[in-house]
């Protein structure tokens, strides 16, 4: 990935680099001295931060995408195999297949936000590109916190009308939300990226990723207390789903603390304070882009959790009454076998 320790010559033009520049009245008059001493300069000089996700990161991405995509084919096939017995995920089939879409469309969306395919991209690809992704990836998080709080009235039997009319809505919702960056995105120098100038959009979006990413789980796990405490219901239902967001929960917060820093809400005096948070919202990325494979994972271990479940127990064979007699009486059994 990217290389945190070479020299940087030039401003950076990615738009998650540092915020820590010279003011344009500070720079006035200095081409009027020529013999000016510019050592007073280099402590005020631009916050340069490094990014583990540059073009030397393109395998990477490639690698994340081929994985997932397989991982979420095979679970589709699982799924939707006329061949795959009827106790596979009973009650949970619907929302094990949204789930595998879902991460299927993130997977394919990988490659095209990649910073390595220079001159492969247009505007409308690239909008194409994050509306998928972000859009697949709200969606995700909504069935999920669905999923937990209507698991448990959830039966074997056919899917209710209401669970397909809500799975509708979280769908269009979850593309609704992303249209923010779909709109702040663009493509500069062959790259599809973030226009610096849509700060109102990234803001929304920010706002977007901090209630579904971190408000949401934690009102999961609030309600699960609380409900618990008061013994009133096992609403939410908890399962290996929930380690989902622990892929995206760190991007949400940083993100959010990204956009404050933005707003000159919250301050940052040092650049070693903005390296790190530069050097923290890559990683995090890096984390959201695993979820493409890890995703999948996790649905095959619920779908086999469930499967051992449902499969009822063998009866003990019972003991079949003797044949009748001529007489119409009970054989007797011979108390031993002959030698």
């Amino acid at each position: 990935m990217g290389n945190c320790l070479r020299p940087v010559n030039s401003f950076p033009d990615d738009d998650n680099s540092s915020h820590l520049f010279l003011e344009d009245e500070q720079l006035e008059g200095l081409d009027d001295y020529p013999d000016y001493n510019y050592s007073g300069m280099d402590a005020a000089a631009p916050c340069h931060s490094c990014t583990l996700l540059d073009p030397s990161s393109l395998p990477f991405y490639v690698l994340a995408s081929v994985l997932g995509i397989l991982a979420s084919v095979v679970i589709l096939f699982a799924l939707l195999s006329p061949r795959s017995p009827r106790q596979l995920c009973p009650g949970r089939r619907l929302l094990l297949t949204q789930l595998a879409a879902g991460s299927a469309l993130c997977s394919v969306a990988v490659p095209i936000l990649a910073p390595g395919l220079q001159g492969a991209h247009n505007t409308y690809l690239c909008h194409l590109a994050h509306l998928v992704w972000n859009g697949s990836a709200f969606a995700q998080a909504l069935l999920i916190g669905c999923h937990a709080c209507l698991g448990p009235t959830l039966g074997p039997g056919p899917v209710p009308r209401l669970v397909l009319g809500l799975s509708v809505g979280l769908w269009k919702l979850a593309v609704l939300l992303a249209v923010p960056i779909t709109l702040a995105s663009d493509t500069s120098n062959g790259l599809c990226s973030l226009a610096s100038s849509q700060g109102v959009l990234k803001l929304l979006h920010s706002a977007s990723l901090w209630a579904i990413f971190v408000l949401l789980p934690l009102g999961l796990l609030g309600a699960k207390g609380l409900t618990r405490a008061l013994g009133r219901g096992p609403c939410p239902w908890v399962d290996v789903l929930w380690l989902w967001f622990l892929f995206w929960w760190p991007h949400g917060v940083l993100w959010g603390l990204d956009a404050l820093v933005r707003s000159r809400i919250l301050v940052l005096s040092s650049c070693p304070t903005q390296q790190a948070l530069d050097l923290l919202l890559s990683l995090a990325e890096v984390l959201a882009i695993l979820h493409c494979v890890a995703g999948p994972l996790l649905l095959a271990a619920l779908c086999r959790r469930a499967a051992r479940g449902a499969l009822p127990s063998l009866p003990l064979p019972a003991s079949q009454p003797s044949p009748p007699d001529a007489l119409g009486g009970k054989s007797p059994l011979p108390s031993s076998l002959p030698a």
